[in-house]
């Protein structure tokens, strides 16, 4: 780990390189690149997973359409912002070297203009067809990604991860306040649960990819403070997940499944992240904790539809 700093140090004093000239070759599938669909299409599931738990499966197709596409759309708008001001370091790291603005095969003002236009038609959506207050939720989960993740954050401290969970935990409350309107406890407890999730689901990958942000110049926390220290931020989040699970089990219409499931899970990843301190590989065991949490996610959100469906 001690080199990884000096090279992130070294990459840090150094000046940024400028994007290529324009290749002019940008085609549909970059235009769809900076929307990150994958990404979009994993936060819709928690926003219908709120939506459905919120309204005990009462939710009318109206109301399910206009708050996915409007959730999507803001979205999409912090992708697209999040490609348009990180295009200098993505030119450093591996694994994003290759997107549409780092490669230069898209006009970064385009994508600009694409982010704020989502922005606007997506939060019209939600203020207009389901509530004033998903829209505001959703517009501070934008102003958090954008603003205090990606312009701050994650170039200055490695408080970015937290910066980052609370816009990742945002959608699933959009979908729950869609139908109730409210921000009461339910809302709390599973925006508490996926802020939670977030953490050791970043930090894994962040020790993945450790080699790539230091190159970068990026501070997270494997970078900065060593694989050991995120093993034990990592811990002590998943520990805290369970304690959390039963509070959406308190405090919404979840039932017996899904508690037996996440106690079930979370105590999985809890033992997964112990052996982490005895793992000889420690990038094979973040993968394997990285695929942990998408299993977690998955599970959860199935089961709070399913359950909830069968109420």
């Amino acid at each position: 780990m001690e080199q990884t700093v000096q090279t992130a140090n070294t990459k840090r004093s150094n000046p940024v390189m400028e994007p290529g000239p324009l290749s002019e070759t940008g085609t549909w599938r970059d235009f769809v690149s900076v929307t990150k669909v994958g990404i979009t299409v994993a936060n819709l599931m928690t926003v219908f997973a709120g939506l459905w738990l919120s309204s005990s499966a009462q939710a009318n197709g109206s109301l399910i359409l206009w708050t996915l596409l409007g959730t999507a759309l803001v979205i999409m708008a912090g992708t697209c912002l999040n490609n348009y001001i990180d295009r200098d370091l993505d030119r450093y790291m591996e694994r994003t070297a290759k997107r549409a603005l780092a490669k230069g095969s898209l006009n970064p003002t385009t994508v600009m203009w694409m982010g704020i236009g989502f922005a606007v038609v997506g939060t019209a959506i939600l203020t207009f067809l389901v509530n004033p207050l998903t829209a505001i939720i959703g517009l501070i989960g934008l102003f958090d990604y954008v603003v205090v993740y990606t312009m701050w954050l994650k170039r200055t401290s490695t408080l970015s991860t937290i910066g980052g969970a609370i816009s990742g935990a945002v959608p699933i409350v959009m979908g729950w306040t869609a139908y109730s309107n409210s921000f009461d406890m339910g809302a709390f407890s599973i925006f508490l649960i996926m802020f939670m999730w977030q953490m050791p689901h970043t930090l894994a990958l962040s020790i993945r990819r450790s080699q790539d942000y230091g190159k970068a110049g990026i501070p997270v926390l494997p970078v900065v403070k060593g694989f050991e220290v995120t093993k034990r931020h990592m811990m002590r989040w998943v520990a805290a997940m369970i304690p959390a699970s039963i509070l959406v089990f308190n405090f919404t219409h979840a039932d017996m499944g899904y508690l037996v499931t996440m106690m079930v899970l979370g105590l999985a990843w809890f033992i997964h992240t112990i052996f982490g301190f005895f793992a000889n590989d420690t990038i094979r065991w973040a993968r394997q904790s990285f695929v942990i949490s998408l299993i977690y996610l998955t599970s959860m959100s199935i089961v709070l539809i399913v359950e909830t469906s069968l109420l």
